[in-house]
């Protein structure tokens, strides 16, 4: 029962990453989360887990590199809290529902959240001392 629970886990963390790979953000690291999640019961996946963290970590450090690429994706995350509220509240929208808003305003937060630890993550690593060796 634990197996299937983390296999469900990682597949459901692996599917949100890929589908936030289209949104302006760091989508890769969720990616890395169900991959790593997969790994401890396939440890055949554990040849995939460090190129992705290299290419997440990059990622996340481009997301939040400019003003406006942070701009660009605080802006599709809250888009995305706004359009979940709307099809919760609007009727005639094709799904409409608290369901549909429900999840929509979760991917939103999910998108923000990210965001943030992008934006520390970059600027804790900016903040480190240069070794000169």
């Amino acid at each position: 029962m634990k197996r299937l629970g983390v296999v469900v886990l990682g597949v459901v963390l692996l599917l949100v990453g890929i589908a936030l790979l289209v949104l302006p953000g760091p989508g890769l690291l969720l990616v890395l989360a169900g991959l790593i999640t997969l790994a401890s019961e396939f440890p055949k996946l554990e040849r995939y887990v460090d190129p992705v963290r290299d290419r997440a970590m990059k990622a996340a450090e481009d997301s939040v590199a400019s003003p406006l690429r942070l701009a660009v994706s605080a802006a599709a995350g809250l888009a995305l809290v706004a359009a979940g509220v709307v099809w919760g509240l609007v009727r005639w929208l094709p799904l409409a529902g608290w369901s549909t808003g429900t999840s929509l305003i979760l991917s939103g937060l999910f998108l923000l959240g990210l965001l943030a630890w992008s934006w520390r993550h970059v600027r804790a690593r900016s903040a480190e001392p240069k070794s000169h060796g």
